[in-house]
């Protein structure tokens, strides 16, 4: 193999370990996003609860984005690991704060109403963002 070809596949296995571990994350935070809630978001998308989709696709948005940020600005892979735990507490007590602040959020997703989800998914990743921004120290 040509010197170039191997430098660029150099970091392959940096890649894999990095994305591995990130799917991993992201599988665990829908495991237990799904057992922290009162409703079972899965069976509700299934059944077409838009208001559902909607809150969980923000809480995984809201994930998602300071994973990113701790993948790419982490010191190794440690801390990557360290910061991603941190992002998960962190979207898990923002579904606690909005349900405090509205009283009747879960009934109103599960009866498919897309304000009350809406305004869940949108403080699920205004955090996030936040959340992403204080990890770039």
């Amino acid at each position: 193999m040509n010197s170039s070809l191997l430098a660029s596949l150099s970091g392959l296995l940096g890649f894999c370990a990095y994305f591995a571990a990130a799917v991993g994350f992201v599988a665990v935070f829908c495991m237990v996003y799904c057992k922290i809630t009162p409703y079972d978001e899965l069976k509700l998308i299934r059944s077409g609860n838009t208001a559902a989709a909607i809150s969980f696709g923000g809480a995984l948005t809201g994930f998602v984005l300071p994973l990113y940020s701790a993948i790419t600005h982490s010191v190794g892979f440690i801390d990557m690991l360290i910061w991603a735990v941190i992002a998960m507490l962190v979207q898990f007590s923002v579904f606690g704060a909005v349900r405090i602040f509205l009283k009747e959020l879960v009934r109103e997703i599960e009866n498919n109403h897309t304000a009350a989800a809406t305004l869940l998914a949108f403080c699920s990743i205004s955090i996030g963002i936040l959340n992403a921004a204080c990890m770039t120290y």
